[in-house]
C-alpha cells in the first residue's frame, strides 16, 4: 500500500478513536456528534470536512453489528483530496 494511503488510513483511525473516546466519556458530546457530526468534527478536531463528503454516525447497540468496509484504494483521488491528506487537514478515508 502506498505510504500516502497508509498515513491517511492511520490518521482516519486516530481521528475515529479520538471521537469515540470522547463520545464514551461525554454524553453531551455524543449527542452533538450524532446530531451534527460536521460541526462537531470541525469543533473537536479543527478540521473542515468538504461539502461533498457525507458523514454517517452510527450508535452501537447490543443487537446491531456495524461492519465498515474500507474504500477501494484503487479509486483515483482528486487534487483537493491529495492536498488535504498531505497537509493533514482532511482524510478522505475517514468518514
Amino acid at each position: 500500500m502506498d505510504s500516502v494511503f497508509e498515513e491517511a488510513l492511520q490518521s482516519a483511525q486516530d481521528m475515529q478513536a479520538r471521537l469515540q473516546a470522547k463520545a464514551l466519556a461525554d454524553p453531551d458530546f455524543r449527542g452533538q456528534l450524532v446530531r451534527d457530526p460536521r460541526a462537531t468534527i470541525r469543533s473537536e478536531l479543527g478540521m473542515e470536512v468538504p461539502d461533498g463528503v457525507e458523514i454517517q454516525v452510527h450508535e452501537a447497540s447490543l443487537s446491531t453489528l456495524h461492519v465498515v468496509v474500507p474504500s477501494d484504494l484503487n479509486d483515483e483521488l482528486d487534487e483537493e483530496q491529495l492536498e488535504g491528506i498531505s497537509a493533514g487537514t482532511f482524510c478522505c478515508l475517514c468518514l
